[in-house]
């Protein structure tokens, strides 16, 4: 994939934490979203923390042409962090590039197909019919 030609991005939006190896299945899910949309960027960004975050991976994007940006919160609820702390980011974001078009969908663990995979693999770890 050439970014500089790419004008879509989708960002995974994660909190952070200090130790480094939480992040792997961001970055697990972040290469397997990629492999499902190779004509679109897929990236990783943090609240807090860990690095990258989400302005500057924005702002690299906004650097290379990319115009349309959607970030989808891999958080599983609408805490403080989402209901307060994204809101805030993402107006500061337009302001800064008002070119861009971002979309910030709702947290990922909301979803209805989200939690139903979620039950799944619990029945499953009792050994429960599917």
């Amino acid at each position: 994939m050439n970014a500089t030609t790419q004008r879509r991005a989708l960002i995974l939006f994660a909190h952070g934490a200090r130790l480094a190896s939480w992040a792997a299945p961001f970055e697990r899910l972040t290469e397997i979203t990629q492999a499902r949309l190779p004509d679109c960027e897929v990236t990783l960004a943090f609240l807090e923390l860990m690095e990258p975050r989400l302005p500057a991976v924005v702002d690299g994007l906004v650097e290379r042409g990319v115009l349309d940006v959607t970030v989808v919160p891999v958080f599983l609820g609408q805490g403080g962090h989402l209901l307060r702390d994204l809101p805030l980011l993402a107006e500061g974001l337009r302001a800064a590039h008002p070119q861009l078009t971002l979309n910030v969908a709702g947290a990922v663990g909301e979803d209805p197909d989200v939690l139903a995979a979620m039950s799944d693999y619990c029945l499953k770890a009792i050994g429960a019919p599917g």
